[in-house]
């Protein structure tokens, strides 16, 4: 087991080895499930009064490619591979895992918002979707590993109050806090790229992914090395004080929201959209660059959803993807270097430009295959992906303290570690999926339509009044 990754997962912050309108006329929104990270596919169709969608196995199938990824770069399974321990000078596999994760949030998460046009609805999907799973896995981190060996960062434990608001917030690693589980920082950027999807969606603007896609590129390219890392949080006490306002601000926004009152619900998207700028330009833990090449993935991937389903020219969408990956790789290769690659969590500025590339590669590859049959397996592993996603950095420190003093030798001991390894994350995936994952995610849904029909929006009453059959305004 690769030790450097056990000690990312033991450490006190992660080391360097480490998806309309409201106040439109709509008929009512029927039960709204989001989604994210390891949350099964949908397609999303094209008018409100379509069919019901229809699983999509070949994102599904990436989720389980890039949870792979993810779980075999930290376990270090090129490290036991002959003349595989090169391999992370060219290819960085976590990072090719994450930035494929990114992809198929921008291509699914606003098409989700947009088929149902309701924003509370859709941050109740998200709460129940995301938070449930994470906290069950700190808990059982706490529970079952000894304060020596276990996968909490050393923070929360010295600064519990402060390391559970930030984690809570899902906003720890723009807010310099260590995430409570290592993995756990790339949903820092997903929680703010569901805060300008919101916001966009609020101001009518969620057409503009490709201008926006182009513009955060573009900052990568050219202002990449110079954005500040941390410049607001530089000691505990201005640590202390972001967390605070920022939960006032989340808090205040989210009560916005949950009024589903046009008005207020543009206050609160607003707070959040600014809240998410602000952190990511001024305080971010990653690489300037990488933080702003992420946001220009996502909207590229909502650029290639919009294609797909026609609403954006061919061209203009084809000339946004491309000057995407264009900036990313030479962003890569111009500025992961030094002190840039313990923020990028790479070894070299070509294992980042290389993953990144790939990504994309296998992405585009997935669209163009989308309707043949994909395995069984693989788009099974993709509907569990979040779980084995937050499990496997758990588990491997779990298996490293139960082996401590007895390592498995040889290629015989390796092989079976890693099978075994495979297996139980496999299996503990499942049982998190089947246990914690699809039981809040129909809560969450049940609190969704409670909240419907106890405090129906605005939009919805009116849209109640719509003639049979009829459709509200189109496309913007």
């Amino acid at each position: 087991m690769c030790t450097r990754c056990v000690r990312m997962f033991r450490s006190r912050a992660p080391a360097p080895d480490a998806a309309a309108r409201p106040d439109a006329a709509r008929p009512p929104a029927g039960p709204l499930r989001p989604y994210g990270p390891g949350d099964s596919a949908s397609l999303p169709p094209v008018t409100l009064n379509s069919p019901a969608p229809s699983r999509l196995g070949w994102l599904d199938a990436l989720r389980g490619l890039a949870a792979l990824a993810v779980a075999m770069h930290h376990f270090g399974l090129l490290d036991k591979l002959p003349h595989g321990a090169r391999v992370p000078q060219y290819l960085d596999l976590g990072f090719f895992g994450v930035m494929l994760f990114f992809l198929v949030s921008g291509y699914i998460i606003p098409a989700s918002l947009e088929r149902h046009g309701n924003v509370r609805a859709f941050w109740t999907g998200r709460i129940f979707r995301i938070h449930p799973a994470v906290i069950v896995t700190v808990v059982g981190c706490l529970l079952v590993l000894p304060r020596d060996a276990t996968s909490v960062q050393g923070f929360a434990f010295a600064h519990p109050l402060l390391s559970a608001t930030a984690n809570a917030l899902m906003l720890q690693d723009l807010m310099g806090v260590p995430s409570t589980l290592g993995v756990l920082w790339s949903l820092s950027y997903e929680m703010v790229f569901y805060y300008f999807v919101t916001a966009l969606f609020v101001l009518g603007w969620h057409r503009r992914s490709a201008p926006i896609a182009f513009g955060f590129a573009a900052v990568a390219l050219v202002l990449g090395a110079w954005l500040p890392i941390g410049a607001v949080t530089v000691d505990l006490a201005s640590t202390r004080h972001l967390v605070v306002s920022g939960a006032v601000l989340v808090v205040t926004a989210m009560a916005c929201l949950a009024t589903a009152r046009p008005d207020l619900t543009r206050w609160g998207a607003l707070l959040l959209g600014g809240l998410g700028l602000a952190l990511i330009t001024l305080n971010g833990r990653a690489a300037g660059f990488e933080t702003m090449l992420i946001f220009a993935t996502m909207f590229a991937g909502t650029v290639l959803h919009r294609l797909e389903h026609g609403q954006i020219d061919r061209l203009p969408a084809l000339l946004c993807c491309a000057f995407v990956i264009v900036c990313g790789v030479t962003a890569g290769y111009l500025y992961d270097h030094g002190t840039a690659l313990w923020h990028t969590w790479t070894a070299s500025w070509a294992a980042f430009s290389t993953a990144y590339l790939a990504a994309w590669g296998v992405f585009v590859t997935g669209l163009l295959l989308r309707r043949r049959h994909v395995p069984r397996w693989l788009s099974g592993l993709g509907t569990i992906s979040f779980s084995v996603y937050l499990l496997h950095g758990p588990l491997m420190v779990f298996l490293a303290w139960k082996l401590r003093g007895h390592p498995l030798t040889g290629w015989q001991g390796q092989t079976a570690l890693t099978l075994g390894y495979l297996a139980a994350l496999v299996t503990l995936g499942h049982l998190s999926h089947c246990l914690v994952e699809l039981p809040c995610q129909a809560l969450g849904r049940k609190a969704a339509r409670a909240l419907d029909r106890h405090f129906p929006p605005p939009a919805q009453a009116h849209a109640d009044r719509l003639p049979a059959g009829a459709v509200p305004a189109g496309r913007t």
